[in-house]
């Protein structure tokens, strides 16, 4: 209920479903076979100039995507051939969020625990936040928002990696996944599969390439054989939300109780099929004239349709197609375990309502049991007569019998033209898709590139204009405090040194690694303990603080602590200047001495007179 009234849960719940567990290069002894065995041989033949097609499903951030384009990379270079290929990799997965940051191609520093260095420095460019996978790379991919059950699949590939994927999925869901990977494939074509799937009953399609690995290689043999559910990627969606808890609630009416009732007891059973006999609704029990077939589910009428009727039907759903109307059969023998009974049957095109224009409406009703009888002549010669008779029945039961078989055999091939025909259109609806999908994936790669391009140019230009104004600032900075002679001790709120001057490392113990550390940590030739808690007080109050203090080599300094002021205004620290006066202590000092002296003798004289 909750789902129902908050529809945008919906999405939230769906990410939460997904898995998104992958890294690079993970379980390496598939990447190294496929590096050394599989990829050369794959390359072998192919000719000069030649595009390597691979398919990576459910690819999730494109991990697995960018390792195959890296392996490709160095057993290329590990081949030096003449010849000259590339790559083109199709990464697909269900959540978009996942294909947005795999066409970023960006990951955290934490990848470095899977790839090792040799590859991090020639196929990773190392960024603020970690690694981006080089462009190199990144061309010859192609990624995707792409439903494997339910989208058409790519095709005439040279490799297929869908690892950790199957296992996910339901052995109903599997057993349709395999035969549509063998239809995407070229004869040869490899399929790389995860360390814990395997392409089950599917070996007449898939051969072992002999390694541990789950590697295979796609065979043809009987595969034509099989058929396959194909995707289809305009499926219907059912409705959710409020719209199904007001359907569910909605009791039946009598009317359609007594429709239902009607329909049931005294409507003649009814199916409803398209012009190529496909069984769209059947209405009524209709068990007497159609069974299922044996083997795999065929919703035909002309296959489930019981011997006695099924040519006629044949031939009445061909005229109605040609002539609109109505299509009556009277008299249709059926025979089943030795009992025999008769049908007549009626074919309507309708064209009303709207929705349902060109399906046809077949209904069956029961026929009541008729005898043939022929009347012989009793006088001379009877008997020749119903020899001739006899005969002419034979002739024309075998004429019938051949006219069957070769029906029989015309709808055969007729089916399978018709099958053909939609595997090539369905081939061509995916490759179209495909088409489509890679224009769109290269002009939307196109225009991101040159906006990231632009965006690039502008930033680096202004980014090399601000080093520049910050190198000019910083040395007349430096050439100002140090001309100067003037030691000056720069520090931010929590009384950890930023910046020094030359002169104030005759004072304070400082070291150019010393940035950072609090001044309480640090040696001082001055006899000033309360230098922390001045400064303290100066940020406290935004006043200064000025006192003469001298050192233990008898030197005397004017300390001044001030606020450190930003353009913007905002305290970030206090100034600290140490000025030397000690020459002016030195002649305080003598005057001083000079004056007792001075005050001495005009003592003296005064107590001589």
């Amino acid at each position: 209920r909750y789902l129902q009234e908050n529809s945008q849960e919906l999405d939230l719940l769906f990410k939460e479903l997904l898995i998104g567990v992958t890294n690079f290069f993970r379980d390496e002894d598939p990447w190294v076979e496929l590096k050394k065995t599989v990829l050369p041989n794959l390359l072998s033949n192919k000719t000069d100039g030649s595009v390597l097609r691979a398919w990576v499903p459910g690819c999730s951030t494109g991990e697995e995507a960018y390792s195959l384009a890296i392996v490709f990379k160095e057993a290329l270079a590990a081949m030096k051939p003449s010849r000259q290929f590339t790559l083109n990799i199709f990464a697909t997965d269900l959540d978009k969020d996942a294909i947005d940051r795999a066409r970023r191609g960006e990951y955290l520093e934490n990848i470095a625990a899977h790839v090792s260095p040799g590859r991090l420095k020639q196929y990773f460019v190392k960024t603020e936040q970690g690694y981006r996978v080089t462009t190199e790379i990144r061309e010859c991919l192609v990624f995707a928002t792409q439903s494997l059950i339910q989208d058409p699949p790519f095709t005439k590939l040279d490799l297929l990696s869908c690892r950790n994927l199957l296992i996910y999925f339901s052995p109903a869901l599997q057993k349709k996944i395999i035969p549509l990977f063998h239809y995407s494939l070229r004869d040869g074509g490899i399929l790389m599969l995860g360390s814990a799937e395997t392409v089950g009953g599917y070996t007449h399609l898939f051969a072992s390439t002999g390694s541990k690995t789950r590697i295979y290689r796609r065979e043809e043999g009987t595969a034509k054989a099989e058929l396959i559910d194909f995707p289809k990627s305009f499926s219907s969606t059912l409705p959710i939300g409020k719209e199904i808890s007001q359907k569910l609630m909605q009791s039946p009416s009598l009317q359609s109780i007594a429709d239902k009732l009607i329909l049931d007891q005294y409507a003649p059973p009814t199916v409803l099929v398209n012009t190529e006999g496909n069984i769209l609704y059947i209405s009524g029990k209709t068990g007497k004239y159609l069974e299922p077939a044996a083997g795999k589910a065929n919703w035909n009428i002309f296959v489930m349709a019981r011997e006695g009727i099924r040519y006629e039907l044949t031939t009445a759903l061909q005229r109605i197609k040609e002539e609109p109307g109505l299509v009556e059969l009277n008299g249709l023998r059926i025979t089943e375990d030795d009992r025999e009974y008769f049908v007549n049957v009626i074919l309507r095109r309708l064209e009303d309502p709207e929705t349902l224009r060109g399906l046809v409406m077949v209904a069956f009703t029961d026929a009541p049991k008729t005898m043939k009888q022929y009347k012989l002549n009793s006088k001379a010669g009877a008997p020749g007569r119903s020899k001739i008779h006899e005969a002419r029945l034979v002739e024309i039961e075998d004429k019938y019998r051949r006219l069957c078989m070769e029906l029989n055999n015309t709808r055969e091939e007729m089916q399978t033209s018709q099958e053909e025909l939609r595997s090539s259109n369905e081939e061509m609806q995916s490759t179209n898709e495909e088409l489509q999908s890679t224009n769109e994936e290269l002009t939307t790669s196109k225009e991101e590139m040159q906006s990231l391009n632009e965006e690039l140019q502008t930033v680096n230009a202004e980014l090399q204009a601000r080093v520049d104004e910050l190198s000019r600032s910083n040395n007349d900075m430096k050439n100002l405090l140090n001309s100067t002679d003037i030691a000056t001790l720069f520090l931010d709120n929590d009384l950890h040194v930023r910046r020094f001057t030359t002169e104030a490392t005759k004072l304070i113990k400082l070291i150019s690694g010393d940035v950072g550390r609090p001044i309480t940590d640090l040696a001082s030739d001055l006899l000033y303990p309360d230098l922390a808690g001045d400064a303290r007080e100066v940020l406290a109050k935004l006043g200064f603080v000025e006192k003469p203090i001298p050192s233990l080599d008898g030197r005397w300094f004017t300390v001044r602590i001030m606020p450190y002021r930003t353009l913007d205004d905002r305290i970030d620290g206090v100034v600290i200047t140490f000025t030397d006066i000690t020459k002016a202590k030195q002649l305080e000092a003598e005057l001083r001495e000079q004056r007792e002296v001075l005050a001495k003798q005009i003592k003296d004289r005064d107590s001589n007179e």
